[in-house]
Parts: structure tokens; C-alpha cells; sequence
């Protein structure tokens, strides 16, 4: 099954009212001008520019700049934990993983497929990474929110799946080790994108040639339980 998703708008109502698109309008503005510019260089006017709307609107629903960056983090926690949430299904919110090595294996390559589908294909994919990379290398306090929102409980849910699917121990360095490879993988597709374009020789990354990562990545992992099921 090839799966490729192009937008994200779990949990959110079909019908926004004039207010909420304002407000969306401004977080997905300041998604991309704090990942291309930085929180300092980003003025609110720039911001209120590319989101279409009045500079006021800013302090109406964030109270400023710094609960405007607060939003963006927490408006990232939302869609990748309804993304987990869609792929793991029963498993998303479990302490414990009861399942099968064959129902573990079958999970880790669903969530490689869902997650490759939205690094690489759903524009929304370029506003994170950018703003999360930026993040990552000037840490501000939203980063905390991010890590603990997402990043520490989507890293562990899947290693306690790697442990069900190969026995290893989710807490040992290989697992997470392991674990961190599988996502770097996808998550280059997005982060070297343009070089990407250029050596394959395409002109945008659609629906054919990501379902060609998709497919490559989700190889790769098996290839990895398969060597790791001969090992033991």
C-alpha cells in the first residue's frame, strides 16, 4: 500500500471560523519565517504580511511574538501526534507494547511509510523541519515543548516496537541508536531536498517519486529486522 499524504488537518474542524483561520493563518506564517529567519530577525509585521492580516491580530490571540512561537511549537505537537496516533492506532498511548514480533515488524514499516508520506511529500513537512532545525541548532524554550510533546514519546513508543520485533531491549543504546537511523533516513529526503532534486534529476518530489522513497525506506527497514532476526 503506497501511502503519500499532501495535507494535515487531523482534529481540526472541516469549517473554520473567520477568527481560527487568522489564528492558523499566522501560526503557519510564523512556521515559516522563525525557520527561515530566526525568532529575533522575524518581526511582527512580517508576520501579520505573509499570514494576510492585521499586525493587531498577533497580540489577540497570542499576546505576542513569544506565545506566537509557543503556538507554532504546540501546533507542531498537535499534527505529528495525531499523525502517531493515525499509524500506531492502539498502540500510540500504551506504557507497554503487547504485540508480536510479525504484528511489531508489520507496525515499524506502517509507520515508516506514514512518516516518509509526510516528510517528503506534505508541504507542511518543509515549515516543521525548517522551523525544528532551527530550533535545534539555537534552542529556545519551544524546543522543550516540541521534545517533550513529541520527539521523546514517539522515539520510545518505536523503540519498545523494536524491542517486540526483535527481542533487543528498547532502552540500550543500539535500539535507540537503531531507531534514530530509521527516521534520519526519511528525514533527509527533506532536509537535502534540493540536492536530492538535482542528482535523481526531478523537478518536485509528487506523488510517483515519493512513493519511490517510501518504498526504498521501508526496504531498508526490513532489511534491518530481517538482519537482525538471523542474529539472534
Amino acid at each position: 500500500m503506497n501511502t503519500v499524504f499532501s495535507s494535515y488537518d487531523f482534529g481540526r474542524p472541516a469549517r473554520l471560523s473567520g477568527a481560527e483561520r487568522t489564528r492558523e493563518a499566522l501560526i503557519r506564517a510564523g512556521l515559516k519565517l522563525f525557520g527561515e529567519q530566526g525568532f529575533e530577525a522575524t518581526s511582527t509585521r512580517s508576520v501579520a504580511a505573509e499570514a494576510n492580516a492585521n499586525i493587531g491580530s498577533i497580540a489577540y490571540h497570542f499576546g505576542g511574538k513569544e506565545g506566537l512561537q509557543t503556538a507554532c511549537a504546540e501546533y507542531i505537537v498537535e499534527t505529528l501526534s495525531d499523525v502517531a496516533e493515525r499509524t500506531l492506532g492502539d498502540f500510540a498511548g500504551q506504557q507497554e507494547v503487547s504485540a508480536s514480533p510479525e504484528e511489531a515488524r508489520a507496525m515499524l514499516c506502517q509507520v515508516v511509510r506514514t512518516m516518509a508520506g509526510f516528510v517528503v511529500a506534505a508541504p507542511e513537512a518543509g515549515e516543521f523541519v525548517q522551523f525544528l532545525l532551527r530550533e535545534l541548532t539555537h534552542p529556545t524554550g519551544v524546543l522543550d515543548i516540541v521534545y517533550a510533546g513529541v520527539f521523546e514519546p514517539t522515539h520510545e513508543r518505536l523503540c519498545k516496537l523494536w524491542e517486540a520485533a526483535t527481542g533487543e531491549s528498547a532502552d540500550s543504546e543500539e535500539t535507540k541508536i537503531a531507531v534514530f537511523t530509521i527516521i534520519g533516513q526519511v528525514i533527509y529526503f527533506r532536509v537535502a531536498r534540493e540536492a536530492v532534486l538535482r542528482r535523481m534529476g526531478w523537478s518536485d518530489i509528487g506523488r510517483r517519486e515519493a512513493n519511490a522513497v517510501i518504498e526504498q525506506a521501508t526496504r531498508n527497514l526490513k532489511a534491518v529486522l530481517d538482519a537482525r532476526k538471523r542474529k539472534s
